[in-house]
């Protein structure tokens, strides 16, 4: 399975540049990406009730807000990124990776349901590896071990290149509420950064805040010491958050929005005083 990474960059630059790059930062208004949002309920819940919730609610015409009065901010924010920033994988990676196998006449397809399984693997040269060795290699595929290794690299960069090509497009949107935090975040400084399952790399780690939307994500936030929030996407509703700080369907903008860069902060003031 692979790991995913965190690394942080001191100012922004361009996102999402190419695939060995576990994180890049965001620019503000950076608003299209790659895949469309799957509609969500508006809910909130917390998984551990005996904590204390420095937190207020704001009602909304349509919503709630959870926010703090605390001065307190995190040093940065690290966002996940499919799934958290834009519903990529059933729209973006999946029709990549199918478009993929076509081109080279596998006879492989992943159907949305598939998909949503084999997302349990994380990383998508892994997760290719685990299917063929499950389902059989295709006739078209080398024998030995490490040509297999090297067909597999081949499939995910050209995976890559129909995906970077989606992103290309800007056709599909951030998620709600994504583009206002990221706002928030550095218009105050706050370093801002999205990570992503890749090769390993050397780990800056400090105070700072996770947002992630998979159970595979929030057990290496916090294997790495880290107060993590999960927005829930579509193929992750049903997954096992008991470790998260706080679970949302999403960030939302006004006025269905669901926690602003204050509840980030409240969080870590929690850990600071435990």
């Amino acid at each position: 399975m692979a790991s995913t990474t965190f690394s942080l960059f001191s100012s922004p630059t361009a996102l999402l540049s190419n695939t060995k790059t576990s994180v890049a930062c965001l620019k503000p208004h950076e608003r299209a990406l790659s895949s469309s949002i799957l509609a969500t309920r508006t809910s909130i819940y917390y998984n551990k009730p005996s904590r204390a919730r420095p937190m207020s609610l704001r009602n909304g015409s349509r919503g709630i807000t959870c926010a703090a009065s605390s001065s307190a901010l995190p040093s940065a924010l690290l966002f996940d990124c499919d799934g958290v920033l834009v519903d990529t994988e059933k729209d973006g990676h999946r029709v990549s990776f199918n478009d993929t196998f076509g081109e080279r006449e596998l006879g492989v397809t992943w159907d949305v349901d598939l998909y949503g399984e084999l997302l349990k693997i994380g990383g998508g040269k892994e997760r290719m590896t685990a299917y063929f060795n499950k389902t059989g290699w295709p006739a078209k595929a080398p024998k030995s071990e490490e040509e297999r290794k090297e067909f597999i690299a081949s499939l995910h960069k050209r995976k890559t290149e129909l995906f970077m090509a989606l992103i290309e497009k800007k056709l599909l949107p951030l998620r709600p509420g994504v583009a206002k935090l990221i706002d928030q975040a550095l218009e105050k400084g706050i370093k801002v950064a999205v990570c992503s399952t890749s090769n390993e790399k050397a780990v800056c780690i400090i105070s700072c805040v996770v947002v992630e939307d998979s159970a595979i994500g929030l057990a290496a936030a916090k294997a790495a010491g880290m107060k993590c929030i999960i927005t829930k996407s579509g193929y992750t509703a049903d997954e096992d958050f008991l470790n998260a700080d706080a679970v949302f369907d999403f960030i939302g903008d006004p006025p269905e929005e669901r926690f602003d860069l204050s509840f980030c902060g409240s969080l870590l003031e929690k850990q600071y005083a435990s």
